[in-house]
């Protein structure tokens, strides 16, 4: 990457930064929140500004367009996210989606012309903060969520996705977000690795072959109430003490799976009514449940489940158990994986091929077309907080991967 776009990739990461709820280092962009709006204007400048016509589904999905010579056939994409959770960093998703506008700058500013149109995707919602679902945008164009159970979402105070999206600028009927399968030629995401292996390694270009297959749930637990000095312990119904033998046995479950890769956390717990004289008579627990390897991951679930059940019935508290989501693990193209691997290394860069314990929207576009993932390596893995760092060498590196693997795809 040449110094002058070197230093207009980094610049943007800067600007779009500091679009945020949070002050600096930290970042906090919420779907269709007023920073969230603000950053989709900020990057509808910057595509406008580089030529490039832009776009915008009902759910609010934005496409960054270059028209090929032959716009009949089906494009090239890449992209990732700018939503960003409470107190986040500034590079997770955004690497991708200022990366590839970068990479689509250079090609364009150097002379190329695709035969096929290359097009940037910001996804909505990849982040799960607003409505509990993480990858929103892209589960909708794989059609893996129906119109009908994305109306259905309502945030934490009550509003559904149809209103703050129409609130948004994005007008129209859910059903219009699938695509149909081949609707790209591919789709290759750039992405830091948000693990410390390329970084430990001293690997420039980690090449994913496979995504964790994601599971999330929550758990509405009803015990019984009552004064914190005028109860006896054995008589309690305490719905906080199942929610924490519940996020030991989620812990107990993942640790005792028999894959390597199997990942559990207990990331949201609200306890009603909230006061230190009180006993707990309500409990909502939100978990994450991941592996790569799908039977893995469902046998430890079930396990999670029967002794969830089990111990529920000892407490005497009542439990209601929601499924958010359930997915399987995706392979990523092997003609995509060598292509990825083939440029990397014509770059001088040093490669790994590697699993992604994260999940993406590549999950869900590798059911729509030809996928294929390129991490860069962060800080110590760090993610998902405001000392997430990636540095503009690194990321230099990841674009120039990503802009051979777009020319090359674009001529085909």
């Amino acid at each position: 990457m040449s110094t002058v776009s070197l230093s207009r990739l980094d610049r943007e990461i800067e600007e779009l930064a500091a679009i945020s709820a949070h002050p600096a280092p930290a970042v906090t962009r919420v779907l269709f929140s007023a920073e969230d709006l603000r950053a989709r204007e900020w990057l509808t400048a910057r595509a406008k500004d580089a030529g490039f016509r832009v776009r915008k589904d009902p759910v609010g999905n934005l496409f960054v367009c270059w028209e090929g010579s032959e716009p009949c056939l089906p494009a090239v994409a890449t992209g990732s996210h700018t939503d960003a959770i409470p107190n986040a960093g500034k590079y997770d998703g955004v690497v991708g989606v200022l990366g590839g506008l970068e990479a689509m700058r250079q090609l364009k500013e150097a002379g190329h012309v695709p035969k096929r149109g290359i097009e940037l995707i910001m996804f909505t919602s990849e982040e799960p903060t607003r409505f509990g679902i993480g990858c929103l945008g892209s589960r909708l164009m794989a059609g893996t969520t129906s119109p009908e159970e994305a109306g259905a979402l309502r945030d934490a105070e009550g509003r559904s996705l149809d209103e703050l999206r129409e609130a948004a600028g994005c007008r129209g009927n859910l059903g219009a977000v699938k695509l149909s399968t081949g609707a790209y030629r591919a789709f290759v995401e750039l992405h830091i690795e948000q693990g410390p292996m390329l970084e430990e390694k001293q690997i420039d270009i980690g090449i994913v072959e496979k995504i964790a297959a994601p599971s999330a749930f929550r758990l509405l637990l009803k015990g019984a109430g009552g004064h914190a000095g005028a109860v006896l312990m054995r008589e309690r119904q305490d719905a906080f003490m199942a929610a924490a033998e519940i996020a030991l046995l989620v812990e107990k479950a993942a640790l005792e799976s028999g894959s390597s890769d199997t990942v559990g956390t207990v990331g949201v717990v609200e306890v009603r009514p909230g006061a230190i004289n009180s006993i707990p008579c309500d409990v909502k627990l939100e978990v994450d449940f991941r592996d790569t390897d799908r039977e893995a991951r469902d046998r430890a679930l079930a396990r999670i489940g029967d002794g969830t059940h089990a111990l529920c019935r000892r407490r005497g508290v009542k439990i209601e158990w929601q499924v958010l989501n359930q997915d399987p693990p995706a392979l990523c193209d092997p003609g995509l994986v060598k292509m990825v691997e083939a440029k990397a290394v014509a770059a001088g860069f040093s490669t790994s091929r590697m699993v992604s314990r994260a999940y993406h929207d590549s999950l869900f576009m590798a059911r729509v077309c030809p996928t294929a993932m390129i991490f860069i390596p962060c800080f110590k893995g760090y993610s998902h907080r405001p000392d997430e760092y990636s540095s503009p060498e690194a990321i230099a590196k990841g674009v120039e991967v990503l802009k051979e693997c777009l020319k090359e795809l674009s001529l085909q």
